[in-house]
């Protein structure tokens, strides 16, 4: 177990780029959104850099000269393309399902905080039902604020009656590090996403790992 768990009692995980490989995924999607808008494409950087917030946030860096309308016209180009495409495109890190049992084990809660839309995050949890049975809480960026908003957060804490000093955050993005620093709750990065190490943190990170194996110790 690395040191850093020492005297915590919840582990919050963000979900694309930290448990599930859907980066690839979630640029593909944002690209078919703007062509069925039919709006130029942003280009998969620019689609990164957004990876992390609620849809509504993302399109607003993306698209802001989008008119409602328009707006909700790439986000059924979005919904069309995420909910169409099959679970094995979006499989899960190598280990994530051992290392949260692991974690589970050994006495932590464990919750998610994610930038997805909650239908989006039932999906994949239900395509994911050895790890769906691990998490006890998840907020989702539709029913709360977007990261790097700490909201998201303080309802978790609060969903467990602990104090910030009792959590981390395990993220793979600046917002994700942001989201932490501003809640009070210690931010580890990992580097098996979208932002590199130096980016983490430069953002709050604390300390950063090359994926969430590394948190039970387990460097291969």
């Amino acid at each position: 177990m690395m040191p850093i768990l020492q005297n915590r009692r919840l582990i919050i995980f963000d979900w694309d780029g930290t448990l599930m490989d859907s980066i690839s995924t979630i640029c593909r999607c944002l690209a078919h959104a703007f062509a069925y808008a039919g709006l130029e494409d942003r280009g998969e950087a620019q689609y990164k850099e957004i990876i992390g917030l609620g849809l509504n946030d993302a399109l607003a860096v993306l698209a802001p000269e989008a008119d409602e309308n328009l707006r909700e016209r790439i986000l059924e180009g979005y919904r069309h393309c995420f909910f169409g495409t099959p679970a094995a495109a979006m499989p899960l890190f190598p280990g994530v399902e051992e290392t949260l049992s692991g974690l589970a084990d050994a006495g932590y809660q464990l919750a998610v905080a994610t930038g997805k839309a909650r239908r989006g995050l039932d999906k994949v949890l239900t395509e994911n039902p050895r790890l769906a049975a691990l998490v006890s809480a998840s907020r989702c960026a539709d029913e709360t604020r977007s990261k790097p908003d700490p909201l998201m957060l303080e309802e978790l804490l609060d969903h467990y009656q602990l104090p910030p000093e009792a959590a981390v955050m395990v993220g793979d993005t600046v917002h994700d590090m942001e989201m932490a620093v501003a809640a009070g709750v210690l931010p580890i990065g990992v580097l098996c996403g979208v932002h590199d190490g130096s980016r983490l943190t430069q953002a709050g990170a604390q300390v950063c790992i090359p994926d969430p194996r590394f948190l039970l110790g387990k460097m291969d």
